[in-house]
């Protein structure tokens, strides 16, 4: 078996070495370790120095593309270097690698297609407090809507299947954390979670540039979740707000009316929002259904897709 440790990287020149020498050449249950860098469009010396601490593959962005889509073209290029296991890490060593056989070993056992390390938050002297109320959040987000129990989802130390791998599409820009948990969950992949530890921090985190900025990609990230992995339901519950209100103002109109005989008397204001609010309503209710209809369509793409990676496309 094959098993290649992938790294996004951008402008990494200086902490790619340190993370390159915590990289195992060995790990149990696999006859070959290769490490593969995605360089997405980094301006200064990033692949050199891959190339020079001995990276097998270096894969290279024009320009920068973000991590979600380097993410992924690390994982399409795992695929074409044959691949068995695909383990994703940071180029800012912020994972231990001394615990990567953990992560691999129920993949090898075939327990499970996805393993997450999971990092002790609440321990992690440089997460601010509101970042990591935010990382619960969206670790809770995610185990709603993907029906798996993953404590950190946010987490970027994780292990994938071949099978797993194959089936992958990222949509949104931002990170690719969230959706691929959520994916597995719906593809009813086996998930695991294996407790890590962290080093110490040797930059900022490029993702979370500002606390308002990465609340403000948090909430886009969690809202898209919804809407592309629960479009009906998201959109029904919002629907059911506006019709639930328009019903009860369009009742308020009917029993003053009833009750004087006079359409004034009733209110007519509560009429007119009424109508405007039941309008939202059956609107909302409409674009569910459509979205819904939209939702399977991508999912029979997913599977297109996994049919023709696994036949070497």
């Amino acid at each position: 078996m094959k098993l290649i440790i992938q790294i996004p990287c951008f402008n990494e020149e200086k902490s790619l070495p340190l993370a390159l020498a915590a990289l195992p050449r060995e790990v149990p249950g696999f006859e070959t370790v290769e490490w593969l860098v995605v360089d997405d469009g980094s301006t200064d010396g990033t692949s050199a120095v891959a190339k020079a601490h001995g990276v097998d593959h270096v894969v290279r962005h024009i320009r920068n593309q973000g991590l979600a889509r380097a993410f992924m073209t690390g994982i399409s290029a795992c695929l074409r270097e044959g691949a068995d296991v695909i383990l994703n890490t940071d180029a800012d060593n912020q994972y231990d690698a001394s615990y990567i056989p953990q992560l691999t070993e129920p993949i090898i056992k075939r327990k499970a297609d996805l393993v997450v390390g999971a990092r002790p938050i609440d321990n992690i002297a440089h997460f601010s407090f509101l970042k990591k109320k935010l990382q619960r959040l969206g670790s809770w987000v995610v185990r709603v809507v993907s029906g798996t129990d993953i404590p950190d989802a946010p987490s970027g130390f994780r292990a994938f299947s071949k099978t797993m791998a194959s089936h992958l599409m990222v949509y949104n820009d931002y990170t690719y954390t969230l959706e691929t948990i959520i994916q597995a969950g719906q593809l009813n992949m086996a998930i695991a979670s294996v407790p890590i530890q962290t080093n110490g921090e040797l930059r900022p985190s490029r993702l979370v540039k500002s606390i308002p900025n990465y609340i403000r990609q948090s909430i886009i990230t969690l809202f898209r979740i919804f809407l592309i992995y629960r479009p009906f339901k998201f959109l029904s519950s919002i629907a059911s707000v506006f019709l639930v209100l328009g019903t009860v103002l369009g009742l308020r109109f009917l029993y003053y009316y009833l009750q004087s005989g006079d359409e004034n008397a009733g209110h007519i204001q509560s009429l007119i929002l009424a109508a405007v609010l039941l309008l939202f309503g059956f609107g909302t209710l409409l674009l569910a259904l459509i979205a819904e209809v939209l939702a399977a369509n991508r999912k029979l793409a997913e599977d297109i897709r996994y049919r023709l990676s696994s036949h070497g496309f």
